[in-house]
């Protein structure tokens, strides 16, 4: 069964015209969750990873048991204030505004070999900015890993021109 059975699509949300993915139907399911891990554990089985970065909150959610298999470190990208030491972060342009996502300061050392994990790309906007951010502190991104891809939206368009290769387990046509 493919992934994108488990996943559930919202006509007009958040607002009309949108068809929201929401994953949560895979997460409860625990087919489709031990599926979505296990394909990521296997695509990355026997490439070295020092660490596994994941974007608030829904790539928590995947990246932990993830590392856990992997046997790799965690790092957690916060939105702005919500990480308790030293930190640096990363702007980034939204639809309407700017945010700021952040990490500590000493969760990654130059070379550290760093794949970053996160539920969705759309437009790519957090993903650059989390690249952003791991190659300011002199990690290197193997690679961008999704559960979800929206091709249209050229979320993984963006991140190939800042010379980051992605990888997602399903895609969407269609926002």
């Amino acid at each position: 069964m493919s992934l994108t059975s488990y996943i559930r699509t919202i006509p007009d949300y958040p607002q009309k015209g949108v068809k929201f993915r929401d994953i949560t139907t895979l997460l409860h399911n625990p087919v489709g969750l031990r599926t979505a891990i296990d394909q990521l554990a296997e695509r990355y089985r026997n490439i070295p990873i020092d660490h596994i970065a994941v974007i608030e909150s829904r790539g928590f959610l995947l990246g932990a048991p993830l590392a856990y298999l992997m046997n790799t470190g965690l790092i957690l990208i916060r939105k702005k204030g919500k990480l308790p030491a030293a930190t640096i972060g990363e702007d980034y342009d939204m639809e309407y505004g700017t945010s700021t996502i952040e990490v500590h300061t000493d969760a990654i050392s130059p070379g550290n070999r760093i794949l970053l994990i996160d539920d969705l790309i759309a437009t790519g906007g957090t993903a650059e900015a989390a690249v952003k951010l791991i190659r300011k502190c002199g990690g290197e991104v193997v690679e961008c890993a999704f559960l979800v891809n929206l091709p249209e939206l050229g979320g993984n368009e963006r991140l190939r021109e800042i010379g980051c290769p992605t990888f997602s387990l399903c895609a969407f046509d269609g926002e």
